[in-house]
């Protein structure tokens, strides 16, 4: 007889076991999954270009974040890390892809910057092994990848590693755009591939709820030529942690929001 479950950590990973293999895209046991997907460098990908997503530029040209310590998750092949790197930025990089992260580090040097690139379950990161808390937390197509109650971990890596006064920067699938509309009960239902689940904005702004928004919108469209990373499939949105911290957010998600 099995009862070992106590904890919510115990139930996140019950959770976990209880998702379709071919779904999981985030936990340890993907790496494999990422890796093969890393391996073509010359695949058609939107986000194999060596180029930042053009919000976080707006978000520095505009002056809403500065230079400090930053945590780049589910960084792949370092093309936001490198560019905050640039800028001044002392930068943690963390992903499941040993393929993704050696493609980082030549990125890296080829720029002439100093990136901390990191082999990890972001979730499963020690205070040892980071150099947080963190100025800037920059996630750009990992939210999306989480299955429904890693939603959890996320929000709990944020409020544990995201100084106050810091900024998360968003960048996921936008319903109506790209990714799985499906309701999140049906998600644990699934036998095949789920691709990334699609958010809408009132669904993003309730998650977020405990964090003041600075900016929601979808991402701007940038043309081959652009020296900047943009696909109107996106939403990308900067969230700012209140200095004085407020008890979490309980009230119920909007109607019909996944």
């Amino acid at each position: 007889m099995d009862r070992r479950i106590r904890t919510v950590d115990d139930v996140l990973n019950l959770l976990d076991g209880l998702s379709a293999p071919a779904a999981d895209r985030s936990s340890a046991g993907a790496a494999t999954w990422w890796d093969d997907f890393y391996a073509d460098r010359a695949k058609s990908v939107p986000f194999f270009v060596a180029k930042p997503d053009e919000s976080l530029v707006s978000y520095v040209e505009r002056g809403l974040i500065a230079p400090g310590r930053a945590l780049d998750l589910g960084c792949g092949p370092g093309r936001n890390a490198v560019h905050l790197a640039s800028l001044g930025f002392a930068v943690d990089a963390v992903d499941l892809s040993s393929t993704a992260l050696a493609w980082g580090r030549e990125r890296a040097r080829a720029a002439g910057v100093e990136v901390r690139f990191l082999r990890r379950d972001a979730f499963a990161l020690t205070a040892e092994e980071l150099g947080g808390p963190y100025d800037l937390i920059c996630d750009s197509g990992c939210f999306h990848h989480l299955p429904p109650h890693r939603r959890v971990s996320h929000l709990a890596l944020v409020d544990r590693l995201l100084t106050p006064g810091g900024h998360l920067a968003l960048t996921c699938f936008a319903a109506g755009g790209m990714g799985y509309e499906a309701p999140d009960a049906d998600f644990y239902r699934e036998t095949g591939p789920v691709g990334g689940l699609a958010y809408t904005a009132e669904s993003l702004r309730w998650i977020f709820s405990d964090l003041a928004e600075i900016e929601l919108r979808r991402m701007r469209d940038e043309p081959a030529g652009s020296p900047l990373f943009g696909e109107a499939f996106l939403w990308t949105a900067l969230f700012r942690r209140p200095v004085a911290r407020s008890p979490r957010t309980e009230a119920a998600p909007p109607a019909g929001q996944g």
